[in-house]
């Protein structure tokens, strides 16, 4: 590697003094700070429905379909920016994704028909969350830490959880005070502003490697002939492996049954709890709920699956933990119980966001996280995602309750529990399998 493509970072040796902190914390929190705002902001599409249905009087139906052309959007395109993640800096990546993000939502304060609005909150915030979203970070650490990997994906994918509870509020806020359009064109400042500057500080830098530094902030030996090898020596990344293991399928097939689940709660959970006589504020104040255990979730989940021998087993226990809470919203008919479900489903559902990424650089290797996760992505959010509350809506259709959905959801979730057990290690340089 030519020293036109190295940097000098500052370190010591022995006794001699303090090490810097090591760059790939400064990824984690550079990507924890985006992903508050990005998702923070999609995750407050809601706040802005009822002020465009009372301006406009457009149904319901025709108003929602933004934000499910934006789901689609984004899983699309993040098999795309996963593919470019794992050759590139995500500097590049990132920013275009801040920028196109910022464009939706200004262009959505000053759209006038549905049409305006699938163009600027569905295609442009969902094509470019996919360039700013988890599919960039989780590519981006994946390749700077190995024995700290967990804990550094489930700090920075707090940021999801965090950015709903912080987000929200202040749209309702800018929405309730100055009106929807305001609201719309404070976020895309703001995600503008602060999102460009965190990408392009911190995110600058493609991998350890580059800089004469192991993953997890180890240095390169002195001896010559163990040092870790130059950017030219690498490895292309492909695809075409991970598409043709079974692994991944099967940990795909996963995650479209539990997004589907986490789906359909989301959407049709306030409707069941009211149904139950439930207040509607205290049955919405449960997924906030959801939102600040997941994110606690998050945080362990990561953390344990450092600790333990395969990851796996952290991705069954969440699972299992989804499955727990289901049966508790099933048995929902007081607020108490409610509370419980949401505590314990949120919970699970944060080792989602570490896990799974955990488990494909773990199988795959950290140099096609990006196009993998990705790949994954497109299936849990573009297939589970979508079909979650089309079947919790036509069950309730068909049979006026929503606990059959229920009942299949708790299935769902306790089969592939058991299922991700299966999941087989990756073999070491050997060929023997790894326990």
């Amino acid at each position: 590697m030519s020293n036109t493509n190295k940097i000098s970072l500052p370190r010591t040796e022995g006794l001699a003094g303090p090490r810097p902190i090591f760059w790939g914390w400064y990824v984690v929190f550079s990507s924890f700070t985006i992903l508050v705002l990005v998702y923070g902001a999609r995750y407050s599409f809601g706040v802005f429905v009822k002020p465009m249905f009372a301006e406009y009087g457009w149904p319901m139906t025709v108003i929602s379909l933004a934000a499910s052309i934006n789901l689609l959007m984004y899983a699309s395109a993040g098999i795309f920016t996963g593919w470019l993640l794992d050759r590139l800096a995500p500097k590049l990546i990132t920013t275009i994704g801040i920028l196109m993000t910022t464009a939706g939502f200004i262009s959505a304060g000053f759209v006038k028909t549905p049409l305006g609005l699938y163009l600027a909150y569905g295609v442009l915030v969902g094509l470019g969350t996919a360039g700013c979203g988890a599919v960039a970070f989780t590519a981006a650490i994946g390749k700077w830490f190995i024995k700290k990997r967990g804990i550094a994906l489930g700090i920075a994918s707090m940021g999801i959880g965090v950015g709903t509870m912080i987000m929200a509020p202040l749209a309702g806020y800018i929405v309730g005070k100055f009106g929807w359009r305001a609201g719309f064109l404070c976020i895309g400042g703001l995600i503008c502003v602060v999102g460009i500057t965190f990408s392009q500080v911190f995110m600058g830098k493609d991998n350890p490697q580059h800089y004469g530094l192991l993953p997890d902030g180890d240095l390169a030996s002195p001896d010559p002939s163990s040092n870790v090898p130059t950017s030219g020596t690498f490895a292309k990344p492909s695809l075409k492996p991970v598409i043709a293991d079974h692994r991944f399928w099967l940990l795909a097939i996963c995650n479209v049954f539990a997004v589907m689940t986490l789906m359909m709660t989301f959407v049709h959970q306030v409707a069941y709890a009211t149904n139950n006589g439930i207040d509607k504020i205290e049955a919405a104040a449960a997924i906030g709920l959801i939102g600040i255990t997941g994110s606690g979730g998050k945080f362990f989940f990561g953390w344990l699956s450092d600790r333990i021998n395969d990851a796996k087993y952290s991705a069954a226990l969440g699972f299992l933990l989804m499955a727990i809470g289901m049966f508790l919203l099933y048995r929902a008919d007081n607020v108490i119980i409610l509370y419980a479900f949401a505590l314990i489903y949120g919970f699970g559902y944060g080792s989602l966001a570490p896990v799974t990424p955990y488990l494909i650089a773990d199988r795959f290797g950290g140099q096609v996280l990006g196009a993998a996760y990705g790949l994954c992505i497109f299936f849990s959010a573009g297939v589970g995602g979508a079909l979650g509350p089309i079947i919790g809506g036509i069950i309730f259709d068909k049979t006026g309750s929503y606990q059959p959905g229920w009942i299949i959801s708790i299935i769902c979730l306790l089969m592939i529990s058991l299922l991700i057990l299966a999941l087989k290690p990756k073999p070491d340089h050997r060929g023997i399998r790894v326990p």
